[in-house]
């Protein structure tokens, strides 16, 4: 199916939703306050990179490492920019790769498995040469890369796109359980039975709707149950998504009359909802109507899969005593282990970067960012702050949030338009603003579209409430986003 084809059955799609509430898809648009086009692509309201006028001249042999959506829409947008670009992406699966956003709508029932499955080698530029294996080692200092098969490739410039681990083994009793999730026979044994799911990888997601039904089943007979929901003390993708498993948990459980047989919580290792003021609160209202409650300061580090116990580690200040020089009490950080017991969870994993880029010189070396292994980058140019011919972008880059497809979205562009800047020796004027949406699914047929970026500050492209559900942004997130997404921006164009 061409971008076409799949856009015009979206839209169809749309169409026959919206004619049910009566009303037409000019109107619904009008509603939103925007136009078809931008609605299709987005806004442009922050500094980023426009397209280039005219084809540069620039030459260099560009390897980007990773062939997801950052890295095929990168070498796209070049290919487009460059009159003679030399591009090759290393990516270990060059054939399917899934749409990590619907994976939560897998777990609600919404979407099946292959609602999510795309074929990479389709969107491949014209020119750009792929190598099927995955990288091993980065060497900044000779500008080489060296694969798992013992490949070594010299590059001119880099771009690092490799996404993130999933790494469960950090909680005790989930070991064997990791990135490679569909691969990994340990899996099966651990996550997506017995109560234990996580919606992270495509068949834990479809896993978790089996669970999710089961719990129903279960709540349906009169049995008290419990459901736990956590999420990890490390910076993790899409970092709404353990909370829309939850809402859609409690949407399934009311649609079949069995909601106030489950008792639902929801774990955060931070100290707020959200980290937007606004949304924070938005979500709080939203948890207290629905019943649905939380706790702060707790991170799962421990589960018991065949006892169906989970243990987190429970932090907390006392006060100490008085501090002359500040005039204040000094605040004690206490901490302790607490069992739970559980039904059905959901495990949102701790993430980091892989091996290859944590391990490398071209990770963080200090602060918080250097836990994790991410790629060391200036958060505005996405230009690695000691090798100025690196770049970076998506889920492994080392800058404030953004580990999700819509900043994806705006990083492309900026990096494309810086990479060549330093190809043709000239100063980088793209900058990324840190733009960062999360479409948090919050009911069947009710989305909150929460945008933002570093200021910590709704930035809402549409004239309208952004801390409000609407019915109109599930019609985005469940019909449009795929295809704007995989077809716009795989093309280098959106």
């Amino acid at each position: 199916m061409t971008n076409n084809d799949e856009l015009k059955k979206a839209l169809n799609i749309l169409d026959s939703e919206l004619k049910k509430k009566g009303i037409s898809r000019r109107d619904a648009l009008k509603l939103a306050g925007l136009g078809s086009a931008s609605f299709l692509v987005g806004n442009g309201t922050e500094a980023e990179a426009s397209t280039v006028a005219k084809a540069s001249e620039a030459k260099g042999k560009i390897v980007i490492v990773g062939g997801g959506l950052g890295g095929i829409a990168t070498a796209a947008k070049l290919s487009h920019d460059l009159s003679n670009p030399d591009i090759t992406v290393i990516e270990p699966n060059p054939i399917s790769v899934s749409y990590q956003p619907g994976q939560t709508l897998i777990g609600g029932g919404i979407w099946e498995k292959s609602d999510i499955v795309y074929n990479t080698k389709d969107f491949i530029p014209n020119g750009v040469k792929m190598i099927k294996d995955k990288v091993a080692e980065f060497n900044p200092e000779a500008n080489q890369v060296k694969t798992e098969s013992g490949q070594t490739i010299s590059y001119d410039f880099l771009v690092v796109a490799t996404g993130l681990v999933l790494d469960y083994g950090q909680i005790k009793g989930l070991e064997g359980v990791g990135h490679s999730a569909e691969a990994n026979p340990e899996v099966s044994k651990k996550v997506g039975k017995n109560g234990v799911h996580s919606i992270y990888y495509a068949d834990g997601a479809v896993n978790t709707w089996k669970g999710m039904q089961e719990l129903i089943s279960e709540a349906k007979s009169g049995k008290k149950l419990k459901a736990l929901f956590t999420h990890p003390n490390t910076p993790i993708k899409c970092g709404g998504a353990p909370k829309k498993i939850m809402y859609l948990t409690h949407a399934r459980l009311r649609d079949a009359g069995a909601r106030e047989n489950v008792d639902m919580w929801f774990y955060p290792n931070g100290s707020t909802m959200f980290g937007v003021p606004e949304y924070h609160e938005a979500i709080k209202k939203q948890f207290e109507a629905r019943n649905m409650n939380w706790e702060y300061r707790n991170n799962l580090v421990e589960i018991d899969t065949d006892k169906k116990i989970a243990t987190f580690e429970k932090r907390w200040f006392e006060k100490g005593e008085w501090d002359e020089d500040l005039e204040d009490y000094e605040m004690i950080p206490m901490s302790k282990k607490v069992e739970r017991e559980y039904d059905f969870i959901h495990v949102t994993p701790p993430m980091r970067a892989p091996d290859a880029v944590k391990n490398s010189s071209l990770a963080w070396q200090k602060g918080s960012a250097s836990k994790g292994g991410w790629v060391e980058l200036n958060k505005e140019t996405l230009q690695h702050t000691r090798y100025p011919n690196v770049f970076g972008i998506g889920d492994v880059a080392g800058i404030p949030m953004g580990k999700t497809g819509g900043s994806a979205r705006k990083q492309y562009k900026v990096l494309a338009a810086n990479l060549i800047a330093a190809m043709e020796n000239k100063e980088m004027t793209a900058k990324y603003a840190g733009y960062t949406v999360c479409p948090l699914v919050t009911d069947i047929g009710k989305v909150m579209l929460a945008e933002f970026n570093w200021t910590k500050k709704p930035t809402p492209s549409f004239p309208l409430d952004p801390t409000q559900e609407r019915y109109i942004w599930w019609l985005l997130k469940v019909y449009l986003l795929k295809p704007m997404t995989v077809y716009g921006m795989l093309s280098g164009r959106a």
